[in-house]
């Protein structure tokens, strides 16, 4: 059974800082792009950034760049959401991914259970 815990979400004010964490087992880290997604109200999942196995490349979503750093820990099975300069429209489930791809969630295998950021104005 592959697992990805998330961790780190949180209400934080306008301007503020968050770090999330997802914790993966072997399986389902090893040889995989980590991908983090998020979803808000109504709306639908959407690309927030991703990085690949060796960590040589990242991809960010053109509203969360410069603001958001991905980085991750092979030897901890860890891949990390660094979230500086937060607003209210950052306000979301944060979901980590593991899979093939960067950007499209259908590429990406396995999920874990989301954490709730909050941003207020």
């Amino acid at each position: 059974q592959v697992q990805l815990v998330e961790s780190g979400g949180g209400l934080v004010q306008a301007g503020g800082s968050l770090r999330l964490s997802c914790a993966a087992s072997a399986r389902g880290f090893n040889g995989y792009t980590m991908g983090w997604f998020r979803q808000a109200p109504g709306k639908e999942r959407e690309f927030v950034a991703a990085i690949s196995w060796s960590g040589g490349s990242t991809y960010y979503a053109d509203s969360v760049k410069g603001r958001f750093t991905i980085s991750r820990d092979n030897a901890k099975n860890t891949v990390y959401l660094q979230m500086n300069s937060l607003k209210p429209e950052d306000t979301a489930v944060y979901y980590c991914a593991a899979g093939r791809a960067a950007r499209d969630p259908n590429e990406y295998i396995y999920w874990g259970q989301g954490t709730q950021v909050t941003v207020s104005s």
